[in-house]
């Protein structure tokens, strides 16, 4: 093999393996209460990418806690509420979200991560929409 190649090899590899780790990454929430008038528009981060996995060929040797895969979830990270625009005296016009500071690739942690993908989800507004920065 020539030096050239081998070069390119080891460069790729290595872009590759950084290329896909998980970072934090732009998302937009909506939110909105049955109460209140409007829905609000939320800019934050979130930890999003690629973790490295290998699946087991001795899965039936191995004890079901072996088998967790690493997702790209939450290594640091704060919480910041926005106000609902329109609500009335009564309502809690109040939303907390996370935002990503950093991620890793790691188990998934059930306290604060909804480790399931739902086949359904929808993020849009039903309401007049104001945006929260």
């Amino acid at each position: 093999m020539s030096p050239f190649f081998v070069m390119s090899l080891l460069f790729g590899l290595t872009f590759g393996r950084t290329a896909s780790l998980c970072a934090p990454s732009e998302y937009t929430i909506h939110v909105e209460k049955r109460e209140c008038a409007y829905c609000l528009a939320i800019n934050t981060t979130i930890c999003a990418g690629f973790c490295m996995t290998r699946d087991s060929n001795g899965k039936k040797l191995l004890l079901k806690s072996a088998l967790s895969q690493n997702v790209c979830t939450y290594k640091e990270m704060l919480y910041q509420t926005a106000l609902i625009p329109g609500c009335p005296h009564h309502t809690i016009p109040y939303y907390s979200y996370p935002v990503a500071v950093s991620c890793k690739c790691g188990k998934c942690n059930t306290d604060y991560s909804d480790c399931v993908r739902e086949r359904v989800r929808t993020n849009y507004c039903t309401k007049p929409q104001k945006l929260c920065n």
